[in-house]
């Protein structure tokens, strides 16, 4: 199997409503969210992880050709010629992985446009680059608010955006709009669900824009 070249699809994710990918309480400070969003460690915008990506994209494809698995883990079937999502993405099972994993995704950053956003509403508003959304629980017997039932979440802003970009890894065995037509199925399918956590409330709603591959630009 011989590397022919390397294919790209780049774009924006817009936030339609609050996004919510969790990070790390070590460094919490006095007055902020109990649940903080993920944040870059030096500037600390918040971002996308690819991880976050893959692994949603991965179950929504799997979750529609009905493989699925109901513990929870990857496609582990290792059927590379058949099942294009062990191909692209990666055999769940380091015992049956014959093949590299074509898919690159990459870390979402806070385009240069929505940074100034945030920092001029940290500026004006002491925002801390997000919106702190509080949240309670009701009893459905008595129809009041449960006990510890209130809990505040960080989210990313509605109506921030982000560059992504994923790369394609092409070999001399593979065909190159196959792929292409399942990252748009993929990308399809985000828009139709959510991304992060909390979807299912209203959180996560995303919209793709100005997505190019290999800079020409394509629609969903």
């Amino acid at each position: 199997m011989k590397l022919n070249s390397y294919s790209k699809v780049t774009g924006v994710i817009r936030c339609e409503t609050g996004l919510r990918i969790g990070g790390s309480k070590d460094s919490l400070e006095i007055g902020t969210s109990d649940n903080p969003i993920i944040r870059h460690p030096i500037s600390g915008l918040p971002y996308i992880p690819g991880s976050s990506l893959k692994g949603k994209m991965r179950s929504l494809l799997e979750v529609k050709a009905g493989t699925f698995s109901q513990r929870g883990g990857a496609c582990d079937c290792g059927k590379y010629d058949e099942c294009e999502i062990c191909r692209l993405f990666g055999c769940g099972s380091p015992q049956k992985a014959k093949e590299m994993t074509r898919l690159i995704f990459r870390d979402a950053m806070v385009t240069k446009v929505a940074e100034e956003i945030l920092r001029d509403a940290q500026a004006e508003k002491g925002v801390n680059f997000a919106e702190v959304k509080n949240e309670n629980w009701i009893d459905r017997t008595t129809g009041k608010a449960g006990n510890g039932g209130i809990r505040n979440q960080e989210r990313v802003p509605e109506g921030t955006t982000f560059d992504f970009e994923i790369s394609v890894r092409v070999f001399d065995c593979d065909n190159k709009e196959q792929f292409k037509n399942k990252l748009v199925e993929g990308l399809k399918l985000m828009e139709c669900d959510y991304l992060g956590s909390s979807g299912s409330r209203g959180y996560g709603q995303i919209k793709f824009l100005d997505l190019k591959f290999d800079n020409q630009p394509f629609t969903l």
